[in-house]
């Protein structure tokens, strides 16, 4: 009996060879692109069909492919289209959920850097802004785009040359070269999944079909709280609807520890309580303890 299942291609769904492809190719890097369309709207989403192809001349090459439910393209690959200008962005732990939440399909015209909550930097020698959350910044021109197919699940090679590298500082090694520690580099796995590089494996919920209400959408007291991080505000953006209000006094009137909190005015162990729900990935409740009021 054969200790393998083998595939031929064209005989399996598209869906279902996809997801032997990204389960078994990985880990990937995630290529954070921005770009901008002809109107100057900027657009922010992540590829992990990516990698550096060239140093002399610096290439990096990333692919958005057509879309297999209904094979049509992502906006990425129709403003590189237009204008050949990109910005890759590489992705770190400290961003991550922040990233995934960028990849929810928001109409055209939705600017994802504020829906994700990440700050636009003005680029150099390109119109794309870059993330300036990301600890490396490559601002590209496209010289080549090549279309792999037609159909559904095909790629899109956008072949980049590297015009300028903007490193964080805090990332170097004493020599001057970049620290694989102090990087803390992300990379996709198949399904849910990502490694994180000084740890291993960890999962990132996919974004919401239905479109989640973004960081631009949690109240201002919430966004500037001093114990929310970047990736937990990515979380609470990624929810379709907040909690009703019946269902936050439910679960204030069976929490005691939360009234006291409430009563002593201690925002930050109040935001440490929805914290610890966030690692439970219990997003509902963490919203609850926030929006709750005496």
């Amino acid at each position: 009996m054969s200790l393998f299942r083998s595939i031929v291609p064209s005989e399996v769904s598209t869906k279902l060879l996809h997801g032997y492809l990204l389960g078994a190719v990985g880990p990937r890097p995630i290529a954070f692109a921005s770009t901008v369309d002809l109107d100057g709207n900027p657009n922010l989403s992540p590829f992990s069909f990516f990698n550096v192809f060239s140093a002399n001349p610096p290439i990096l090459i990333f692919s958005p492919a057509r879309r297999v439910r209904n094979n049509t393209t992502k906006h990425t690959l129709q403003n590189a289209e237009e204008t050949y200008e990109v910005v890759i962005n590489i992705v770190d732990y400290a961003m991550v959920h922040q990233m995934s939440l960028s990849s929810t399909e928001y109409p055209a015209g939705v600017n994802e850097f504020i829906k994700s909550g990440l700050t636009m930097l003005p680029s150099e020698e390109v119109k794309p802004f870059r993330v300036a959350e990301s600890p490396v910044q490559f601002e590209c021109k496209v010289i080549r785009i090549e279309a792999l197919g037609g159909e559904g699940g095909a790629g899109n090679l956008i072949i980049c040359e590297v015009v300028k590298i903007h490193i964080n500082e805090k990332i170097l090694s004493e020599a001057g070269s970049i620290d694989p520690l102090k990087i803390d580099q992300v990379a996709r796995m198949g399904g849910n999944w990502y490694t994180r590089a000084v740890s291993g494996l960890f999962e990132v919920p996919k974004p919401l079909s239905a479109l989640g209400i973004g960081v631009d959408a949690i109240p201002e007291r919430i966004r500037d709280s001093h114990v929310l991080t970047g990736n937990d505000l990515g979380r609470l953006g990624n929810i379709e609807k907040l909690p009703a209000q019946q269902e936050i006094d439910d679960h204030l009137a069976s929490d005691d520890e939360l009234r006291r909190l409430l009563n002593a005015r201690d925002n930050a162990k109040i935001h440490a309580r929805a914290k610890n729900y966030l690692k439970e990935n219990d997003v509902l409740s963490a919203w609850k303890v926030l929006l709750a009021k005496l």
